[in-house]
């Protein structure tokens, strides 16, 4: 019965996500690697596809593809285009050119897994696989059983890539023990946010759930934003249970706790009239006087203009 409620809010959700599995050549996302994308199909937007492609980019030709996908699925481009979220974040005078924030990685974690992502065992595996604790394998079963929902074509090793690379993505390598290590199982930036971590032996791993001390409020704010922007477009509140726990959401995508929810809004709150936190008769929401993802560009763009002031007068 379990087993059927999860296939069924998976297939609930199959609008959010396109069956696509192991498109990443084997190849986390490396430091520089989107900078050094962004910036070159801003120049030539058909780079990817180009013979001398891996000479200008500098990496070897399955090096390029998946520069390309990763690209794409983090959404700073659209069909190898520029996006308006790739020129905030890494355009010239954007917020965060080099990535030299941590913020930065948690903003392209929630623009991976929201809709629509391109990259379905990461969507599953923060959105809908409810385990906290779990094994390699036991990730792999659930996330075949997903495979059978929505793509049942996709071959059994496909979906063992994307496990292992979630892990490698995710994990310090440093206590990430995994058979058969090599060059390639180099330290990946969103290890940096230690959202997962081994528990007790090799094969196994936690999600760490509750406050993030490099996630700051106003991203959490901000996805919280577009969140409720993207499932009810004519309303200016959201409860925060649905914050927390829809599939979706930036509950699950940042494995957040209540309080940690909670004190994000309050904390943006103090900077801004227009977000409010309220409770009524025990129900908790989070509620908004504007446009909620214009909302939220002004609250990213006020959280990283403070970045780069603090940074000069330091």
């Amino acid at each position: 019965m379990l087993r059927q409620m999860s296939l069924a809010l998976d297939i609930k959700g199959a609008n959010q996500v396109n069956p696509v599995f192991a498109r990443h050549e084997t190849f986390h996302p490396r430091f520089g690697w989107l900078k050094k994308g962004f910036d070159a199909a801003s120049r030539d937007a058909s780079i990817f596809l180009q013979e001398d492609a891996p000479v200008r980019l500098g990496v070897g030709k399955n090096m390029v593809n998946s520069i390309r996908y990763w690209c794409n699925t983090f959404k700073i481009l659209k069909e190898d285009s520029p996006t308006d979220f790739g020129q905030n974040l890494l355009g010239e005078e954007g917020w965060d050119p080099f990535l030299e924030d941590p913020a930065s990685l948690w903003l392209l974690h929630w623009n991976l897994l929201k809709p629509s992502c391109n990259a379905a065992a990461w969507y599953y595996t923060f959105n809908v696989f409810h385990s906290v604790e779990f094994s390699l394998d036991e990730l792999f079963n659930a996330l075949c059983n997903y495979r059978d929902s929505i793509a049942p074509r996709i071959v059994d090793a496909s979906v063992k890539k994307d496990v292992t690379l979630i892990l490698r993505m995710y994990v310090e390598q440093g206590t990430l023990a995994m058979a058969g290590k090599s060059e390639d199982s180099i330290d990946c930036p969103f290890a940096l946010m230690g959202l997962l971590h081994t528990a007790g032996d090799a094969r196994h791993y936690t999600f760490r759930v509750g406050v993030k001390r490099n996630l700051p409020a106003q991203i959490v704010v901000a996805a919280a934003l577009e969140y409720a922007s993207s499932v009810g477009k004519q309303q200016r509140t959201i409860s925060i249970s649905r914050l927390l726990y829809d599939i979706g959401s930036p509950g699950m995508a940042f494995k957040l706790s209540e309080s940690a929810v909670c004190d994000a809004i309050e904390q943006v709150a103090k900077q801004t009239q227009e977000i409010a936190l309220s409770d009524s008769a025990g129900l908790i929401q989070f509620s908004f006087t504007s446009e909620p993802e214009i909302l939220a560009r002004d609250i990213l763009d006020n959280y990283y203009r403070g970045r780069r002031s603090r940074a000069k007068n330091e």
